[in-house]
């Protein structure tokens, strides 16, 4: 995630928030508003042209490092001409030789598989998704093998740019509240939910906030 700073915003969502929530406005007052590439994704700035490429490059990320990631992500480029692969590649593609040339496990070549699965039959239109409610969004999502709540809200989050989704499963965001609101244990996905009532409509912006103070957290 980039570096943050600045004056409080103006932004309606970060106004919103520091007036909701006392511990929010601390957060900005002492980390500043968040900025850079991470908060230009959630704008929809930098959204990826193809959302079937976001959810590919997603399923080849989950559970590994950004290093690890990219370099998995780069050979699943190169073995299809430097480009995403369509669906029709995917499922045309030997399995096992997809899984040893890229480095992918065998899990998530059937997750792979899944989604391309979805969109060739039309359970999937990811084409309208835009005008479809969030929680049908992740109900959609979430019927492809290998695709969570988790990583359905970080595609709400950072794909379509939705301002109210709160990532409620997130490690991060669970430890950063338990940081800024000084709690004994980190809360549970029900226990956030409810802290974050107050930050609606800008759940969203509310994540952006709690990301980014863990990023600022002393070495």
């Amino acid at each position: 995630m980039d570096a943050v700073g600045g004056s409080p915003s103006v932004d309606p969502a970060y106004d919103h928030l520091r007036k909701a929530d006392p511990v929010l406005a601390r957060l900005i007052d002492e980390n500043g508003v968040p900025e850079g590439e991470f908060v230009e994704r959630a704008s929809g700035r930098l959204r990826q042209a193809d959302d079937y490429a976001a959810l590919v490059r997603s399923i080849v990320g989950q559970q590994l490092s950004t290093y690890a990631a990219r370099a998995i992500y780069g050979r699943l480029l190169e073995r299809f001409g430097d480009h995403p692969p369509t669906t029709q590649q995917i499922l045309d593609d030997d399995p096992e030789e997809l899984r040893t040339a890229v480095g992918l496990s065998h899990a998530k070549v059937r997750y792979l598989r899944s989604l391309a699965e979805h969109i060739v039959s039309g359970e999937l239109d990811l084409e309208h998704l835009d005008d479809v409610p969030d929680d049908e969004v992740i109900a959609r999502l979430t019927a492809v093998k290998g695709i969570g709540d988790w990583s359905a809200q970080l595609f709400l989050m950072f794909q379509l740019a939705r301002p109210d989704v709160l990532a409620a499963g997130d490690l991060g965001i669970r430890r950063a509240v338990q940081r800024a609101y000084d709690l004994p244990a980190m809360p549970s996905p029900a226990e956030l939910t409810k802290l974050a009532e107050p930050w609606r409509p800008y759940r969203t912006a509310a994540c952006l906030v709690l990301w980014t103070s863990l990023h600022n957290e002393p070495a």
